[in-house]
Formats: C-alpha cells, sequence, structure tokens
C-alpha cells in the first residue's frame, strides 16, 4: 500500500488538529508517553494492530493512519476564516490590485500563461502544459458545488456587500455575479491548471510562493532572470475575473512540504469591508483547515485533501505531475461586450441588456485568439530549440463537453511569425528577401546603459530581426506590417507598426528576439533580460520610461530603447525595400530635351529668417496606445528657415496641458529630425514629418485623450 507522508510528523499534525497531547494518546491506547515520543520523532513506528486503536482515537478509518495521504478530520474541520476588521477603524473597499486590470479573459490568459511559463520546471527539458477548463453549472450540479464551499456560511457575508453596494465599486460587481447565479440558476467556472510547474511551494506564512500567491499582494518571486513578471499583481487577474472574488487552489509540489506533495488545498475570496452580525470584518477571508497553532485556532491554513474532497471542489488533476490548478469561481468576461463589432449596434443585432459576460463558447474562442496572440513564441520549437509550452482550452456544463478540447496550435495562430522563427532555430535565414517563403535575419544594437545614473555603455547586445513576408488573410497572423518583440520567456511584449515603409512594400511580418530570446550566448543577454525587464509596466506589453527603470538605471535610459526601435524600424524598411529598377538614361534624357516648361521669375524672398506654420495633421491611436502623428508644415519663402520643435500635449479644460514624449519623429520629405528637432531642407516650400508618442509618459488612457500637436521655435522652450 502507498503511504504518503512519514508517520511521525503527520501524527503530530493529527494531534494538534485533534486537540490531543502525547501523553492523552498514550492513555487512550494503554500505551507509555515515551512509546508515543518515539513514533513522534521517528525512532519506532506502531504495530500494525496499534495502527487500529489509533485510527480510533483520531476518529477516522485505519486506511488513513495506514496510507496517511490526508488528513484526518478530527477535531478542527475545513471551515472558512474572514479577516477581522482592523482595531483603528481602517477599511478597505476591496484590493487595489485588482484594479489594475480588467475583468477580461484574454488579461487572464497573458498573466497566468506568463506565470507558468515563469516556473517551468527546466531540468527534464519539457514545456509547461497548462490547460483552461470552462465549466457551467445548473440545477443539481450547482448545489453540489455550492455546499462543498460551504456557501450557507458565506451567504450572510455576500448579502452584507449587497447591501451596501451603491457605495462599493467592488461591491456592485459582486452583487451582480450573486443575482447572475439566482436569477439565471447557473454558476460559470474557470480552471487553470499547469503541469511541469514548481507549483506553490513553501510555508502557509514564511517566505515562499505559496505565501507569496495566496497571504500577499505585490510580492513577485520568480525563477528566473528571463521571467516576464515583476510586480507582483499578475496574480489579482484570478480575482479580478471572478464576480464572486473567490478562487480555489489545489497545487501539486515539486518540493515536499510537511512530507507531502499531492493535494495542498485553500480557497481565498477577496471583499470589501463588511459587517455581519454586529462583527466587522477586514476583507479577505480563507478556506482551509484551522491552524491550530494560532490564537484560538481561528486562522485556516492548506490542508492536504483527499481524492473526494477535490473532486466535489472541481480541483482534481490528471496526474501527480507538479503544478498548480486555480479555480476561478463565478468567472465573467466583460471585455467581451467591446469586442461586439459595430454592426451590433447599428442594425440592432444585440439590444441592450441582452449581452451575456458569461458566454463559455464566446470566452472560449477569446482565450485561444490570445493564446495564440501572445504565446505563439513560446509554443514553437525548431532545430534543437524545444517548444517552451502547450496550451489548451476546453468546455464543460455540467461534467458534459460541449467545445471540443482546442490544443492552440502557433502555426495555425500566427503562420508567417512562426515560419520566421523556425528558420532562425533551423539555421535556414538569408540575408534578403529574394524569394516567396525566405526569412531574412539582420543583428540590431542594443546599448545598454551603466546602472546608477553613471554615463557610459555597459555593453552592447546584439538582438535578431527576423522578417518574413505575410500569409495573406489566413485568420490569426493579426495586423500586417508589424513587429512582435519577445525576450527570454517568449511571450510577446511589444507589437508595434513599422513607419515610413517604402511605397508598394509587399506584406510582411517581423520577429525582435532579445535578451535570452536571442541566445543565452548572445552577448550581455542576461543584461539585457534585466534591463528590459525593468522597462516594462504591470501589463507587460510594451518597453518605454518606468519607475524601476529611472531608479536602478536613469530618467534618460529609455532613450536606448527609443534608440532599438529606431534600428529594428531601419532595418526592416531595408529588408523590405524592392529592388529599384535601371532606366534608360537616353530614353529619359531625349524626353527632357524634348519638353519645355515655362517657368515664372522667382519672387523675391524676403530677407531675415522665415517661420515655418503647421498646416494639416492627421492623428490615429496605434495598437500599443500610442498616438501616431502624420503633419504637413508650409513653409514661407526666405533665405534661412527656423528649425522647429513639435510638442505633443493633451487638451485638457483647464490648467496646463501635460506633455508627451515623443517615443519616435521621423522625417518623410523636405526636412530632416535631429535631437527631436526639425530641419528643414532650404528652398522648400512644404515639408511632412511623422511622430509616435511614448506611451510610458501617458498620465491617462489614450482613448480617453485628446491630442495638440504644436510647433515652436528653437529648443521648444
Amino acid at each position: 500500500m502507498d503511504t504518503g507522508e512519514e508517520f511521525g510528523p503527520w501524527l503530530a499534525r493529527q494531534l494538534k488538529l485533534a486537540g490531543k497531547t502525547q501523553a492523552e494518546l498514550a492513555d487512550e491506547l494503554q500505551l507509555t508517553r515515551a512509546a508515543v515520543s518515539a513514533w513522534i520523532t521517528g525512532r519506532s513506528t506502531p504495530r500494525t494492530t496499534v495502527m487500529t486503536d489509533i485510527a480510533k482515537a483520531l476518529g477516522t478509518d485505519v486506511g488513513t493512519v495506514h496510507t496517511r495521504t490526508t488528513d484526518t478530520q478530527a477535531g478542527l474541520p475545513v471551515t472558512w476564516y474572514h479577516r477581522p476588521g482592523y482595531h483603528d477603524g481602517g477599511r478597505d473597499m476591496g484590493n487595489a490590485a485588482a484594479f489594475a486590470f480588467d475583468a477580461d479573459v484574454q488579461v487572464l490568459a497573458r498573466e497566468t500563461c506568463q506565470n507558468s511559463l515563469d516556473e517551468r520546471l527546466t531540468e527534464n527539458g519539457r514545456p509547461v502544459r497548462v490547460r483552461y477548463t470552462l465549466h457551467e453549472l445548473t440545477g443539481e450540479t450547482l448545489e453540489s458545488f455550492r455546499e462543498a464551499i460551504l456557501w450557507n456560511d458565506l451567504f450572510p457575508h455576500y448579502s452584507a456587500v449587497s447591501e451596501a453596494a451603491a457605495n462599493q465599486k467592488v461591491g456592485r460587481v459582486v452583487d451582480a455575479g450573486v443575482r447572475d447565479m439566482y436569477e439565471k440558476g447557473r454558476l460559470v467556472l474557470l480552471r487553470v491548471d499547469d503541469y511541469n510547474a514548481s507549483g506553490l511551494i513553501g510555508d502557509d506564512y514564511e517566505d515562499g510562493k505559496f505565501a507569496a500567491v495566496v497571504r500577499r499582494q505585490l510580492e513577485s518571486l520568480k525563477s528566473g532572470p528571463s521571467a516576464g513578471g515583476s510586480y507582483g499583481l499578475g496574480k489579482a487577474t484570478l480575482w479580478a475575473t471572478s464576480a464572486l472574488g473567490l478562487v480555489l487552489i489545489n497545487s501539486t509540489l515539486s518540493v515536499p512540504h510537511e512530507g507531502r506533495t499531492e493535494r495542498r488545498v485553500i480557497g481565498r475570496l477577496e471583499l470589501p469591508w463588511r459587517e455581519v452580525d454586529g462583527e466587522p470584518y477586514a476583507g479577505p477571508a480563507w478556506f482551509g483547515r484551522p491552524d491550530p497553532d494560532s490564537p484560538g485556532a481561528m486562522v485556516a491554513r492548506s490542508w492536504w485533501a483527499d481524492e473526494e474532497t477535490v473532486a466535489r471542489l472541481h480541483l482534481t488533476r490528471e496526474s501527480d505531475e507538479p503544478g498548480t490548478s486555480f479555480l476561478i469561481v463565478g468567472a465573467h468576461d466583460v471585455a467581451s461586450l467591446e469586442s461586439r463589432s459595430d454592426s451590433d449596434d447599428e442594425t440592432g443585432g444585440v439590444e441592450d441588456g441582452d449581452e451575456d459576460t458569461r458566454d463559455i463558447r464566446k470566452m472560449h474562442g477569446r482565450l485561444v485568439e490570445a493564446l495564440g496572440r501572445d504565446f505563439w513564441a513560446a509554443m514553437t520549437g525548431g532545430g534543437s530549440r524545444l517548444p517552451l509550452l502547450e496550451v489548451s482550452v476546453r468546455a464543460f456544463q455540467n461534467g458534459k463537453e460541449v467545445v471540443p478540447e482546442k490544443q492552440v496550435d502557433p502555426s495555425a495562430e500566427q503562420p508567417a511569425r512562426t515560419r520566421a522563427l523556425r528558420a532562425h532555430y533551423e539555421g535556414t535565414t538569408v540575408d534578403r528577401l529574394t524569394e516567396a517563403g525566405q526569412v531574412a535575419a539582420r543583428n540590431v544594437p542594443l546599448k545598454l546603459p551603466l546602472s546608477g545614473g553613471s554615463h557610459g555603455t555597459l555593453g552592447t547586445h546584439q538582438a535578431v530581426l527576423l522578417v518574413t513576408e505575410a500569409e495573406g488573410d489566413r485568420e490569426g497572423d493579426g495586423g500586417k506590417n508589424q513587429v512582435h518583440s519577445l525576450r527570454g520567456n517568449r511571450m510577446t511584449v511589444r507589437r508595434a507598426g513599422v513607419p515610413r515603409l517604402p511605397l508598394g512594400t509587399n506584406p510582411f511580418q517581423a520577429v525582435l528576439l532579445v535578451g535570452e530570446a536571442a541566445g543565452e550566448t548572445a552577448p550581455f543577454a542576461k543584461e539585457a533580460e534585466e534591463f528590459l525587464r525593468a522597462a516594462e509596466p504591470p501589463e507587460h506589453d510594451r518597453w518605454g520610461q518606468t519607475e524601476e527603470l529611472t531608479l536602478r538605471w536613469s530618467p534618460s535610459a529609455y532613450r536606448r530603447i527609443s534608440a532599438l526601435t529606431a534600428e529594428v524600424n531601419n532595418a526592416v524598411r531595408e529588408l523590405v525595400a524592392r529592388p529599384k529598377r535601371s532606366s534608360s538614361r537616353e530614353g529619359g534624357e531625349a524626353v527632357r530635351k524634348a519638353l519645355t516648361v515655362r517657368t515664372r521669375p522667382k519672387a523675391k524672398a524676403p530677407a531675415g529668417p522665415v517661420v515655418p506654420v503647421l498646416d494639416t495633421l492627421d492623428a490615429t491611436v496605434g495598437d500599443g496606445g500610442e498616438w501616431r502623428i502624420t503633419a504637413e508644415v508650409s513653409i514661407p519663402r526666405g533665405d534661412e528657415i527656423v528649425p522647429m520643435v513639435p510638442i505633443a500635449q493633451l487638451d485638457v479644460r483647464s490648467g496646463g496641458r501635460p506633455k508627451l514624449e515623443w517615443a519616435e519623429l521621423v522625417a518623410v520629405e523636405g526636412c530632416e529630425v535631429e535631437d527631436g528637432t526639425l530641419r528643414f531642407t532650404p528652398g522648400v516650400r512644404r515639408a511632412k514629418f511623422q511622430g509616435f508618442t511614448d506611451v510610458s509618459s501617458h498620465p491617462v488612457r489614450t482613448t480617453l485623450t485628446r491630442l495638440v500637436v504644436e510647433l515652436r521655435a528653437g529648443k521648444g522652450e
């Protein structure tokens, strides 16, 4: 018979749970206290006949004592522990970390899959496997689940939140989630399982991955320098996606804790401050076994559950491979409403109130879309490089599969980019694109700054740029003429178009590999990883100015990234430019001589410098949230043209206009850009330039703003 934990530690914990001392157990067994002490310390083990008596004393069956794969139920049953209100009267109206992200399954997919990649076990060389399971419960299945999570104990707390919902944003979300469950008789569960990952190792309270996820906020304990996360905010997306603020967890550990590895279970509830039966509660609550070492055995800690319990909680894992299962209770996808086509509004296809944020089929499709878009590179292998990730999505209703499990295929979701990356891994890239299907490669430099604000360059990291033709209109290939940038964990961090492309350029896709993604042997790969990781915001969707970048390097360190972007754009333009056709000089010269063009006498240019004027402006919002402008400048006649500085500002009703930084300024015609200043070609009457703002300098979301662009003489003062 398979056994779990060593007998001594297991028995010691059971005595604590049952509230018994070693002396009391010895009396019940009619043995000496020394005999029980020898079992606890591991100096001896009880005979088989004594095992039966121990099971009776602990109120369990003899099989549990023999196998020791779970705790007994004696004394301290699993329950909810709600954190008491603060003694100083302070109130938290929700977990602020959850407000960093929208209730969006695509954001959830990005954050959870990134976390799984960061915790992949690398020793065996296998990818981390992540599975997303949507499960809609109704009828008896729903009732059975609510009984398993002790819903009747939770309901008074939800009722208290609902009563105060009008004054609390979190309260309104929770109230809507509870009402949907009762009015429509359903509950949507979204489970995220990963395998070949570290699992939530460590103590319940001390430093470790378990405490960082379950007990704490804003703590990030990642396994390596190429990890995607760094803020400790990503886990908040789990609770943000739950309309009930409830997540259950089952972890299989890669490192034993208390001598055990399988079915370490706990739940965490995130609610705002509330008052129930005259008692104030601070916010969070935990679902677990009361800790006998806490005052009054009140605080709930994780427990080692049996197979029947994890099945009732919908937390059964498919194997004993290390990793963690997160069950989001009451999952909803508010952001899916934004994906409705405009025709729905124009034709009346969707009436107000008919939108369903809990449609598991729509959520299934959005998960597949996001995973293919953001993690295609992590799922791609070639040559000696193996994929880092395998992902699938499935959907059930009351245990019956309604959407078959779909394995996300990077070559189907991102065919051109996948082809480019495989060619790089297999060493089949070329210097220039001359035939269909080829992949061109080019090294581009990233000059890394010295830390601590010191002037100078630490070294030059050579990133790898890959360019190939786009796959026509194949579904999932995303916007054409874009560069997908990624680093060590191969998650797409930045997606951006390439400005000022030559006319007639064939549609293409480009991939930029930076840091360890360019190869662990690339010069300064680890330093580039550290630098770019610090340049990412909590969403990990761009590189730019951040507080960490300023503190660890300098306020101007982000300019190294802007320089990298300029190098990449120049390289792409060169690689995709069509070769110029040769023309007959003789024929052109003959035509020129045969033409007579009447010209008016030139007007006398005014003396002194002339000031160019902004004439027309075209602005759009890019995929990365940046303002993208194309501006034309009218230039009066004159011998000397004053250099001008483009200034981007946000239009506000009162006060000074906030100034935005430029990520890139590009001269199109009639001018050139030098250190942010436009210098105009002598004699031109019109000029054109393009600009792209630095999203990290935006104080608010771009779609909520209006842009003002001015030209100022000199240095823009």
